[in-house]
């Protein structure tokens, strides 16, 4: 299944929360957007010796001695002396940017569907976006909206509206580090509740890495499939998307900017909308009712995919007992019809879904553990990597492409299991590779 469908499912059942961080900004203000470091650099010339000041805390050709939040407070002391408030400067600077250039695919999402926002931009470009007669706005500071809207935008380090609440210097950051605030608390929930796109964002910011690893142990104990996305527009090789598979279990999709994010979003969007009320009430039957998964329809590629987007949708974990009877029931179905006859297709999808499945969760320790493992067996000692009779060049295509996706600790799990359990030479070939 494409990632993007899966968003778009989420997106589809009003379980989707956008995470924007500074490279959002900069993409929907035509790159008008100031870095954090910019910023702050910008605000040193308000003080009463700007040159010694920004010498000091940003030297040239070299990283300052200081976090940037630190150099914030640095920088804060030194405007005070001229009787200026930093969060009032930031404020009056951020509070002139608007969007600009070709943000249609952007508008064209907010305008329809319903999302859950949170960013630690002070900017109100979302909420011009999104218009704000869709929107609501909600910074700390001011009173929290009562009534519903389609778009909701958290400010958890404040907002231009409401500048002595903004978290800009170190003291500002430790008191929102160590407080149990409403935006501490709702942050948590929506990661623990939805599927979490993070567009523009780095991994540096110490609260956000906390309420992450909060969020993994949660995914862990509950035996959930990893739900958070992390949008890049550069590459990142495997080594680093395993790490942030392992320590935050999060899906890199890299090489893509944000408004193309938002392009193929929005061509997914259609057949998701069109799928997601007879896959909710089909996976209700099956679970709750006894019904079960016709061949016709377990013949379809995507099927699979969407079982495992609504099992999400309904509110249960993959390692509920019932769950897990019925995925066993799928993947043996699925086992039976690559034994049909002229049946290739059926040995590339079954691949293709053990790939998926092993790139959401962490197997090890699950009770579907040994249903999948079996199942892997039976996948990789039916594949060849050049054609010959009787095995499936698709299905070794499908494991090959696809297994530097699979976690790191199932492709440890799935090498050890194959190698104790064939020689098969293609097999072997896939697990000892990545």
């Amino acid at each position: 299944m494409s990632d993007y469908f899966e968003i778009a499912y989420a997106a589809a059942s009003d379980r989707l929360c956008l995470f924007t961080g500074t490279g959002f900004s900069k993409a929907v203000s035509g790159n008008s957007a100031p870095s954090w470091q910019g910023l702050l650099e910008s605000v040193c010339a308000l003080a009463p010796d700007p040159t010694t000041l920004k010498t000091a805390l940003f030297p040239a050709g070299t990283h300052g001695v200081l976090a940037l939040d630190e150099a914030a407070q640095v920088i804060s002391i030194e405007l005070v002396k001229s009787g200026k408030s930093i969060h009032d400067e930031i404020a009056a600077q951020i509070a002139s940017l608007s969007v600009s250039g070709d943000n249609s695919a952007i508008t064209s999402f907010l305008s329809t569907k319903s999302v859950k926002v949170v960013t630690t931009n002070y900017d109100k470009l979302l909420e011009e976006l999104a218009t704000p007669a869709a929107c609501h706005s909600i910074t700390p500071g001011l009173p929290i909206p009562r009534s519903q809207a389609r778009v909701e935008v958290y400010h958890v380090h404040g907002s231009v509206d409401s500048p002595s609440n903004m978290v800009v210097t170190s003291d500002d950051y430790f008191r929102f580090i160590n407080g149990e605030s409403y935006f501490s608390r709702k942050l948590s929930t929506l990661l623990h509740e939805n599927t979490v796109v993070i567009l523009g964002y780095s991994l540096g910011d110490t609260n956000l890495k906390a309420i992450l690893s909060s969020y993994k142990g949660f995914s862990r104990s509950h035996s959930i499939s990893s739900n958070i996305f992390l949008i890049s527009r550069s590459p990142i090789t495997q080594h680093i998307k395993d790490y942030y598979a392992h320590c935050y279990g999060i899906r890199v999709l890299d090489n893509t900017e944000v408004h193309s994010f938002f392009q193929l979003l929005n061509l997914q969007m259609p057949e998701a909308e069109r799928r997601l009320q007879g896959s909710v009430n089909d996976i209700r039957n099956v679970i709750f009712n006894s019904f079960e998964f016709t061949r016709e329809y377990l013949r379809i590629e995507t099927s699979f995919f969407e079982i495992v987007a609504s099992i999400a949708a309904i509110g249960l974990s993959i390692n509920d007992d019932r769950v897990v009877k019925m995925l066993g029931k799928v993947i043996s179905t699925k086992i039976a019809l690559t034994q049909e006859n002229g049946a290739w297709n059926q040995y590339a999808h079954l691949a293709r879904w053990l790939a998926y499945i092993a790139s959401i969760l962490e197997l090890k320790g699950t009770s579907i553990e040994s249903t999948y493992l079996a199942a892997a067996l039976h996948s990789m000692t039916t594949m060849r990597s050049d054609y010959y009779v009787g095995y499936s060049w698709h299905a070794y295509s499908s494991w090959s492409n696809r297994w530097p996706n699979v976690i790191a600790s199932n492709r440890g799990l799935i090498r050890t299991h194959i190698e104790s359990q064939t020689s098969w030479p293609d097999a072997l070939k896939v697990v000892r590779s990545a």
